[in-house]
């Protein structure tokens, strides 16, 4: 297995200096596809303008037609995300009304799901919407393997992500460890014990990513955190290790969570990782943290997400949708 991990990091792991804007454009003119990009939002404002006008000025001019829409999806924003985005060049979709007779779940892996009926791409790339000093060639490192390499199916991005305010990436070494603390002490374990197939990928949970529209509509999305995981494994299964690759783009950096904030989201990748591993005989989990309070310590009980959306493709409403 070790030997298959080593093959695959030097055959399907790229940066994205390797493939120059010229030539991503030449090959989306030579094969015809179309790429979305989709960034999921909630409260939002201070970020998403710059993403959202970096791409619509950098890939989407009429000298640089990289990108095709750019969809801002709105989880529910209570500040001025929509309007922000839309002044920036982007369409704005509400969740809510994409299926609106199907409730939506809180969660980000619910907004990505909705997100194939909102986008019409036949390459979808996903990007956070809370970066900062954010890079067009985030979207154009990502996207550009799906373009060039007809046998690849998902690019993850991977990055120093560092978790202070400093310049530039970290010393070697200290990136991950110090940023991606949900990956390292949770995902990293669960995927090199139970997937070792997957344990090349340097990021395994970062929000950057693109995909084919072919593979993520047979795929089940986990409404909340644990979406990046599920779709990782899912795709390792459906279409093979040497259908995924990653690409170094540079620098990360977001805002980051707090503790127990972190403790939640772990709780999901734990259960995540689970459902895959043995389907059946399912409960609802719940996990307690607590808060000091007057009299000392408070409990918190909250639910971790277990609910997953089907495939898009068996949704009626998409299927239709896509004929037309």
């Amino acid at each position: 297995m070790l030997e298959e991990v080593e093959r695959w990091l030097k055959e399907r792991s790229w940066s994205a200096d390797d493939r120059p804007l010229d030539l991503l454009l030449a090959a989306k003119r030579a094969t015809g596809r179309t790429v979305s990009v989709v960034l999921p939002a909630l409260d939002e404002e201070a970020t998403v303008g710059e993403i959202a006008a970096t791409i619509h000025r950098e890939l989407m001019s009429e000298a640089a037609p990289l990108v095709d829409e750019l969809v801002v999806l709105d989880s529910g924003s209570t500040d001025r995300t929509a309007e922000v985005a839309a002044a920036a060049g982007a369409r704005v979709v509400h969740r809510d009304s994409l299926l609106p007779e199907l409730p939506a779940l809180p969660g980000k892996g619910e907004v990505l799901w909705r997100s194939l009926l909102a986008t019409s791409g036949d390459i979808i790339c996903f990007i956070d919407a809370d970066l900062r000093e954010f890079d067009a060639r985030f979207v154009s490192g990502i996207v550009g393997p799906l373009l060039t390499e007809s046998d690849v199916h998902l690019v993850k991005g991977m990055y120093d992500r560092p978790l202070g305010g400093g310049q530039g990436p970290l010393a070697p070494g200290a990136a991950a460890a110090q940023g991606g603390r949900v990956t390292e002490l949770v995902a990293r374990p669960l995927l090199n014990l139970h997937w070792p197939q997957l344990a090349g990928f340097v990021q395994p949970l970062g929000g950057e990513y693109a995909a084919r529209r072919s593979l993520l509509e047979r795929l089940p999305f986990p409404v909340g955190y644990g979406v990046e995981l599920a779709l990782l494994i899912d795709s390792l299964h459906t279409v093979g290790l040497d259908a995924l690759a990653q690409v170094d783009i540079g620098v990360r950096k977001h805002r980051h969570q707090d503790a127990q904030a972190l403790g939640r989201m772990a709780a999901t990748i734990y259960r995540t990782a689970q459902l895959r591993l043995a389907r059946g005989h399912l409960v609802r989990p719940r996990l307690t943290q607590f808060d000091r309070g007057e009299s000392g310590f408070v409990p918190r009980t909250s639910a971790v997400d277990t609910e997953e959306r089907p495939p898009m493709i068996e949704i009626p409403e998409y299927v239709e949708r896509r004929a037309a």
